[in-house]
């Protein structure tokens, strides 16, 4: 599996722990279990951003938050939210990723994913974050 699949994988369990509010490295662990496309070289990977995430949860909506101009987090578009959330803990707790590559595969998401907007909107926050760095 290629990390932008992960990635992906990542943004799919975000998305739904937002969804059911259920924040745990076991609702990371039955994803993987149950899906047909997890594969063991990226697994570990998702299991460390999704833990990673949920430590930092606080920061990562704060800086969301404040680099949206101050857009609360229930106006933003949960797909979008949880693209942010994936390359947001790239870019704070990843070092051996770049940023243009977190940056990247995150508008990637988000046009696959979400709106012609969203795009922009994501790479707009991203930018300021890692400029900012």
């Amino acid at each position: 599996m290629k990390r932008s699949k992960a990635r992906e994988m990542a943004m799919n369990i975000l998305f739904q722990m937002d969804f059911h509010n259920e924040y745990t490295l076991d609702f990371t662990n039955k994803y993987l279990e149950n899906s047909e496309e997890s594969e063991n070289d990226q697994e570990e990977y998702i299991r460390v951003l999704t833990q990673k995430f949920m430590n930092n949860m606080e920061v990562i909506d704060k800086l969301i938050e404040e680099k949206s101009n101050e857009w609360k987090l229930s106006r933003i578009a949960k797909v979008d939210l949880a693209i942010l959330r994936v390359a947001i803990t790239e870019l704070e707790y990843f070092d051996d990723i770049p940023n243009s590559v977190s940056i990247n595969e995150a508008v990637e998401l988000a046009k696959t994913f979400s709106t012609e907007e969203s795009g922009s909107f994501v790479n707009g926050i991203l930018g300021n974050i890692a400029k900012n760095k």
